[in-house]
């Protein structure tokens, strides 16, 4: 029988408290998994755990910052003192900085490395120790069609979603005779509140022009929802998955896969 239970499990989600983060948190809770997320301030802690209550989920929320290696370790523990060992990691925090590649500076280049790369290899090397006395571990990064394309004003996280896909490729190789899968998701272009104006209606009723070419470019011919990912979350995360090791797997409604329609 296929075993997508993840009862008794203990899931950290980096990120986790709105968004992307927040759907993958959920659906692990709903599997069965204890939930632990981070996030940088106060606000968006007491925010999220407030959203976690109301889903009827019973989260462990932590500040910290996950480009940080002293505080990972101590996130670690504190949460390994609380919940138990982690059995899933989920790399979900990130940014993006849109600027084209001649404007930007260094710094901002390498801010975009420090935490959509820098802290997920941070994060798995505080996890994997005790994923190994454990016998088993599940680590989710998520990527994005990033890590296969190239588009204008986003060098750094082109850059660093590209080094995300090959850390997860040499996690899976290196630890995997541990019991340890480590795979990728890789979401498409995903409705949520941080890409709301990118959707909005123009002034004459017709569709923004960002919202257009996506949906011109997705075979499914909409937007992806956070609930898109619940689904792919929990299977990499659960025993049906074991044998599945440096995927990544592209939920993006096909993007990938198609050139785009001829012009008229």
């Amino acid at each position: 029988m296929v075993n997508f239970s993840l009862e008794g499990k203990v899931a950290l989600v980096t990120g986790g408290a709105y968004g992307i983060g927040f759907a993958m948190a959920e659906a692990l809770a709903q599997a069965g998994a204890k939930i632990a997320f981070n996030c940088r301030s106060q606000k968006h802690l007491d925010d999220a755990l407030a959203d976690y209550k109301a889903k009827g989920i019973d989260a462990k929320g932590y500040i910290c910052d996950v480009t940080d290696e002293e505080a990972v370790k101590v996130l670690v523990a504190q949460i390994e003192k609380e919940l138990g060992v982690i059995d899933i990691l989920v790399n979900n925090a990130g940014i993006i900085k849109r600027i084209p590649m001649c404007d930007m500076t260094v710094d901002e280049f390498r801010q975009v490395v420090d935490i959509d790369l820098t802290a997920p290899f941070i994060m798995a090397k505080a996890v994997i120790p005790g994923m190994i006395k454990k016998g088993h571990g599940k680590i989710i990064n998520v990527c994005s069609m990033m890590s296969e394309l190239g588009r204008e004003t986003v060098s750094a996280y082109a850059a660093a979603k590209g080094g995300l896909k090959m850390l997860t490729r040499n996690i899976a190789s290196e630890y995997g005779e541990y019991n340890i899968q480590c795979n990728g998701i890789g979401p498409g272009y995903i409705a949520t509140p941080q890409t709301a104006p990118l959707r909005e209606r123009q002034a004459d009723g017709s569709r923004h022009p960002f919202d257009s070419f996506i949906v011109s470019k997705t075979p499914a011919a909409r937007w992806g929802t956070p609930e898109d990912l619940m689904g792919p979350t929990v299977f990499l995360a659960s025993d049906a998955s074991d044998f599945v090791n440096g995927h990544i797997l592209y939920v993006d409604g096909g993007i990938l896969a198609y050139i785009g329609k001829q012009p008229k």
